[in-house]
């Protein structure tokens, strides 16, 4: 009666011991500080296509005065952007390139494409 018992703790503790070490192993790290830039034109109802810029931290912290720059335009500067958080931009018609800065010290450069 005693053995089975034995024989069940010990496979739940290599079970434990073998979930442990898969998520230790195959776990993605994450930067502390990262940018994600998409530029995508899409098709609205009604409306035709559409310029819109995703903008979002990809990172483990918060960024601070995010500013998304069109060339000859510029949003108002987000003071902050948490991990995680995604913020939507619609850029001046015409618009071929978009830079986004952030502290600290990231620049992504992103052409827009006029197609779908």
């Amino acid at each position: 009666m005693v053995k089975p018992i034995v024989y069940g703790v010990i496979g739940g503790g290599v079970a434990v011991a073998i979930a442990v070490i898969v998520l230790v192993v195959f776990q993605s790290p994450t930067q502390q500080y990262a940018l994600s830039v998409d530029p995508r034109t899409e098709m609205v109802m009604g409306v035709g296509n559409v310029v819109r810029i995703y903008v979002q931290n990809t990172g483990s912290s918060p960024l601070t005065n995010v500013t998304v720059n069109y060339g000859t335009t510029s949003e108002p500067v987000l003071p902050i952007l948490n991990p995680g958080e995604k913020q939507m931009f619609s850029p001046p018609a015409g618009t071929k390139m978009v830079t986004v800065t952030a502290n600290p010290n990231i620049t992504v450069m992103k052409p827009i494409s006029d197609s779908m």
